[in-house]
């Protein structure tokens, strides 16, 4: 009873079309198609599919299934991957990915080889994502692709959080996702719910609610399905009975009784299947328990039937359109069907029939998709109610869970093996490990899923049936989670675990050299520098002594954090270079590049950005080829932007931020990136836009943070708030809670709010000696009793490297000097804050011609950046001492044109070189970590102002005008 012809859905058809040519124009999309059970969204999406099929384009698909929210992760991917498999081969498919991406991919499925041995679990599902991204964008080099991911009000966590990365991230391939889901299912805390808020956000994303049928497209439906023009009565009663939802005109159809009123929902739906025969009947219950789809072998397995039997049964519910053959599977016309189907089963045929699913796919592991089976084997025995072989399967499924890198489902199901532990006498016995270990490993897990409401609750009992004097390193570990929870949280009481762990391990062994190292990084965070690297260098005495080089190498970079901090980045860096050598050695991503980034911050704190710049991007680079980039890869974009910043480079390090959040990083990396736009904003007089980034990143009303750097990064930018929005009295009174917090009342000494880390706390003085000079004439008291506590703080300080004493220079009043400083160190912005600080200064000695130079020098520095505020403030004071700032007007006759040379900025140069070498847009996004339409933008502005048509042509002036020297 399903109409051959395709009814209504012309605006929805219209509307995956529009988004499918915007996808083809190099700009990703995606469409978010929502519709009540029955409602066509599946023929809908058929039909767009089957059009785009005969277009060109290359359909993947794949379906979120029940046993998705049981634990089955990844499920729509693990089918597109399957599919592509079968079309390609795996060898190809693999030959799209970098060098050993694969193995990742081998983790869902076998096709793919020996999964990778990579142990640093915590970023693994990062890794797995990028290789997704990776694939679709390959795959759309080729020709455009349409991803189709259907019932997402089943899929699991995992699957969830890909489908929102790879919407956020496919933004610039020739890809076209399309995700459908029951509307009537999400309820108020459905969690899908966020997911679809979040994704309705996104650039690109376009939401479709499925309508109901109009009473004239019912006609028309009716029509299709009997082959003739039906009565307009008939059709009248026939949509008021159906209300327009195609799945049950198609019920009442074939019930043959289309204007009686079935008692139910569910007895319209089994209408069908109830004038099938009895063996059809029983057969179909079977299946039923069997999923949506399931395979003719496994079916004539758990029934018993030999082939001919079982073809024999099912040919009227084939016939009926109650089921279809897929391959060598049988799937439900309609998830609704197979629901009132299972429905019809007894409690006792319930139970039977689950079992004998789980016992026939055990005996035969190949009778269901691979990686399946465990998941397969857990549902049943779970719907079965065997609390035994529920517990040993949900363990074995929890594992292969954890192999997928889907430790959100390895929580739900080491949770139901809890549940079940009481249950079974000899659980213990039965899966190897005892109830503490459960509890210990689904602390592991909401570690690395970043759940710490759930890992909060596993240690808490975990530690409840644990003695630490008989397992005092057991009780450590679990006090080392819990510190980490707490910081995730924003709780207090991290640093307290921390030391009560390192009590219970007294011993110079492996588990004392862990809990320092946790320790002593923790303590250099929050300006505990000196203990926290003592404690870091006999953590790294017991590693040597122990033989465990990952454990010596995350030391060194702990090490050379507080050898930074001090002010010795010379030695911090070579520190890092060693932790280099060493993570190398191990093919350790994490360790390699931890350590390249430490030293990025160093060259930049050492005054040599344009050299940090470069080690950042080879950085980011060696973190796509560990399949690191969402994790290492965006903090390295963050130090590369911040190396830029400084450079005046501000267009180019708003790019870098944009795309590295497109990313999704981890919360603290994506609010490092903010502050670093937070700082590009400030520059700009970008006020609204500031105010929010002060927001997201929790600064705004001086939020606590218990790391220091961030603490006061977050009160600088406050300050710079206020003073932007002329508010000098509120930056203030924020630089006096700064000042006073980093002040030891009693010593006069800097408190333990205050960062050791030279540059940064040179930083904030010299902004207090900018507050002071704004706020003086409204407040003079308050702003003078400011800068005394900040005269207290730098008498304690050493500038150690160029930058910190180019900030010195500028909180001495030194203006000139800081100047000079900063244009040694080709940062513009502080050299024209400072050259206007020392126009200033002359203008209140008198000095109205030094002042006038020195604000003719600052004034084009502050043209080229863009800083608007900084530009008003230098041509209000030329106003003042009767200056003019601004260069005069070129006479006649009419300068020769600029040189390309000057025209072109460094960017553009660096994206010239590369088209030089024949390097296509998307080539130079990867090597440059930006997007192939910003290429594309650079491109049409390179030609536009060399003068030239085509990418040779550029080359050849490139040459001619030797602009790659």
């Amino acid at each position: 009873m399903v109409s051959p012809v395709f009814v209504g859905r012309i605006a929805e058809l219209d509307t995956l079309a529009d988004a499918f040519e915007q996808a083809r124009k190099q700009t990703a999309s995606a469409v978010l198609l929502g519709g009540e059970a029955g409602g066509g969204k599946t023929r809908l999406v058929s039909r767009f599919t089957e059009e785009a099929g005969y277009a060109g384009a290359h359909i993947l698909s794949g379906g979120c299934v029940e046993l998705s929210s049981e634990g089955l992760a990844y499920a729509p991917f693990t089918a597109a991957l399957r599919q592509l498999v079968r079309e390609m081969g795996a060898p190809e498919v693999a030959a799209l990915l970098p060098d050993g991406a694969a193995r990742d991919l081998a983790r869902l499925l076998p096709e793919f080889g020996e999964a990778s041995g990579d142990k640093e679990t915590e970023t693994g599902r990062a890794r797995l994502f990028e290789q997704f991204l990776t694939l679709l964008e390959r795959l759309a080099e080729r020709r455009s692709v349409i991803l189709v991911i259907e019932d997402v009000h089943w899929a699991d966590r995992s699957s969830r959080d890909l489908i929102a990365f790879l919407s956020r991230n496919l933004r610039t391939a020739p890809v076209l996702m399309i995700i459908t889901y029951r509307s009537d299912e999400l309820h108020r805390q459905h969690p899908l719910r966020p997911v679809l808020a979040e994704l309705g956000r996104v650039e690109g994303v376009v939401r479709i609610d499925l309508p109901r049928l109009t009473q004239t497209e019912v006609a028309q439906q009716v029509a299709g399905i009997r082959g003739d023009e039906p009565e307009w009565a008939f059709v009248r009663k026939v949509y008021e009975r159906s209300e327009g939802i195609p799945l049950f005109v198609e019920a009442l159809l074939e019930s043959g009784d289309e204007c009686g009123l079935p008692g139910s929902l569910h007895d319209l739906i089994i209408g069908s299947v109830e004038r099938l025969p009895e063996e059809t009947q029983r057969v179909l219950r079977v299946a039923a328990a069997g999923g949506n789809r399931t395979g003719h072998t496994l079916l004539a397995s758990v029934t018993g039937m030999s082939d001919f039997d079982l073809e024999d049964a099912l040919r009227p519910a084939i016939a009926g359109n109650v089921i279809q053959v897929d391959g060598r599977a049988y799937v439900f016309r309609h998830s609704l069907i197979r629901e009132a189907v299972h429905e019809e089963m007894l409690p006792g045929e319930h139970n039977r029939v689950h079992a004998r699913f789980a016992e026939e796919i055990d005996r035969d592991r190949s009778l269901v998709p691979p990686g399946r089976a465990a998941i397969e084997i857990a549902h049943h025995w779970y719907a079965a109610r065997d609390h035994l072989w529920a517990l040993i399967s949900a363990w074995e499924a929890a594992g292969k869970a954890a192999n997928a890198f889907a430790y959100t489902e390895q929580i739900q199901l080491l949770e139901r093996v809890l549940s079940l532990w009481d249950r079974v006498p000899d659980a213990e016995e039965r899966i190897g490990a005892g109830h503490t270990a459960v509890l210990e490993l689904a602390a592991e897990a909401a570690v690395i899923s970043g759940d710490p409401d759930h890992g909060l609750k596993f240690v808490k009992a975990a530690l409840a049936e644990l003695d630490e004097t008989a397992e005092p390193e057991r009780v450590a570990g679990l006090m080392l989670r819990r510190s980490q929870f707490k910081s995730d949280k924003g709780k207090l009481g991290a640093l307290d675990d921390l030391r009560y762990a390192e009590r219970l391990v007294s011993s110079p062994n492996a588990a004392r050299a862990h809990v320092l190292s946790r320790l002593g990084s923790y303590l250099m965070f929050i300006n505990e520098t000196v203990e926290g690297s003592a404690l870091t260098e006999e953590a790294l005495r017991i590693a040597r002594e122990v033989g465990d080089s990952s454990r010596e190498a995350e030391l060194l970079t702990n090490l050379a954090l507080g050898r930074s901090l001090a002010g010795d980045l010379e030695t911090a860096m070579l520190t890092n270079e060693r932790a280099i050598e060493i993570g190398t050695m191990l093919s350790s991503g994490r360790i390699v590049l931890r350590a390249v980034a430490n030293n990025v911050d160093g060259l930049t704190n050492l005054g040599r950005s344009t050299e940090a710049v470069a080690l950042a991007l080879s950085g980011e680079a060696t973190a796509r080829e560990y399949g690191r980039y969402r994790t290492s890869g965006t903090f390295l974009a963050n130090n590369r932007a911040e190396a830029l910043e400084t450079l005046g480079r501000w267009d180019e390090a708003v790019e870098i931020v944009d795309n590295a959040l497109a990313m999704d990083p981890v919360p603290r990396i994506r609010a490092h990136l903010l502050r670093v736009r937070c700082d590009v904003a400030a520059a700009r007089g970008e006020t609204e836009l500031l105010r929010h980034l002060l927001t997201q990143v929790g600064a705004l009303y001086g939020e606590p943070h218990v790391y220091t750097q961030e603490w006061m990064t977050n009160n600088r930018l406050r300050v710079e708030y206020h003073l932007l929005r002329g508010e000098a009295l509120e930056a203030l009174t924020v630089a006096d809670e700064l000042l006073s917090t980093s002040l030891d009342a009693q010593s006069g000494k800097p408190a333990l709010g205050w960062s050791s880390k030279p540059m940064l706390g040179w930083r904030v003085l010299a902004q207090g000696r900018l507050v002071y000079e704004t706020a003086a004439a409204a407040d003079p008291d308050r702003a003078r009793a400011v800068l005394e506590k900040a005269d207290a703080l730098a008498a304690h300080m050493a500038a150690c490297g160029p930058v910190a004493e180019a900030f010195r220079l500028m909180f001495v009043a030194d203006f000139d000097a800081a100047a000079t400083a900063w244009r040694e160190l080709s940062r513009p912005h502080p050299e024209a804050r400072s050259l206007f600080q020392a126009a200033v200064m002359a203008a209140r000695h008198g000095d109205r011609d030094g002042a006038a130079d020195r604000l003719r020098a600052a004034y084009p520095l502050a043209v080229s950046l863009g800083a608007r505020p900084l530009l008003e403030e230098i041509e209000t004071l030329g106003r003042r001492v009767g200056a003019t700032v601004a260069p005069p007007a070129q006479a006649c006759p009419a300068p020769e044109p600029a040189a390309p040379a000057a025209e072109l900025t460094p960017r553009e140069r660096e994206v010239l070189r590369l088209v030089a070498l024949g390097r296509s847009n998307r080539e130079i996004a990867a090597e440059l970590f930006i997007s192939a339409k910003t290429v594309s933008v650079h491109v049409s502005n390179i030609l536009a102002k060399l003068g030239v048509a085509t990418r040779g042509e550029a080359a050849a002036a490139a040459h001619r005008l030797s602009l790659l020297t």
